[in-house]
């Protein structure tokens, strides 16, 4: 089996000194049309914008950057303010940093100008891979199926009454900026 992404779970922290009148969000891809957008926050005069949310990026094998957007909401359309591209060898493995190891990271902004406009704030780490879905759904052949998950908590009978609670397994393929 070949290996076609990696998955990141970024937390968006803050930005700082960021020149916005209106309320600023950030976008986050990984050279893909996959994107994870966090909510707005308004700069309250403090000239800091605070988000503080996690989600979880899909990485595909041949990215070699991943890309922080802060944009703003205009009538009819959007407005970039700054943008930081980042090697995304500085995330996947051959750093000093091990992998499943959460990193603080700040970098500056440019705006589509190249001049400087703030810095974003974010923590990033690789996440352990899920385990394959053959692994989980394991029934025995002319037995009935008594799990659908990896774990105990996930026991459902098949012909009979249920004894336990029965949870969905995540489908990370079909949300994945949610954590």
């Amino acid at each position: 089996m070949t290996v076609r992404s990696r998955t990141l779970e970024i937390t968006v922290i803050s930005g700082e000194n960021v020149r916005v009148k209106e309320d600023a969000y950030v976008v986050v891809r990984a050279e893909s049309l996959n994107c994870c957008t966090t909510r707005t926050a308004k700069d309250d005069g403090t000239n800091f914008l605070s988000w503080n949310e996690k989600f979880l990026l899909e990485v595909p094998v041949h990215a070699r950057s991943i890309t922080f957007e802060v944009q703003c909401s205009k009538f009819k359309g959007f407005r970039p303010l700054g943008v930081a591209r980042i090697a995304a060898s500085d995330f996947l493995g051959g750093g000093a940093v091990p992998e499943n190891q959460l990193q603080q990271l700040s970098y500056g902004l440019r705006d589509w100008e190249g001049k400087r406009n703030g810095v974003i704030h974010f923590a990033v780490r690789v996440a352990p891979p899920a385990p394959p879905v053959e692994e989980c759904l394991k029934p025995a052949v002319g037995q009935a199926v008594t799990g659908m998950g990896c774990g105990d908590r996930d026991r459902i009978k098949v012909g009979g009454k249920s004894k336990g609670v029965v949870v969905g397994v995540p489908l990370w393929w079909n949300h994945p900026n949610v954590v």
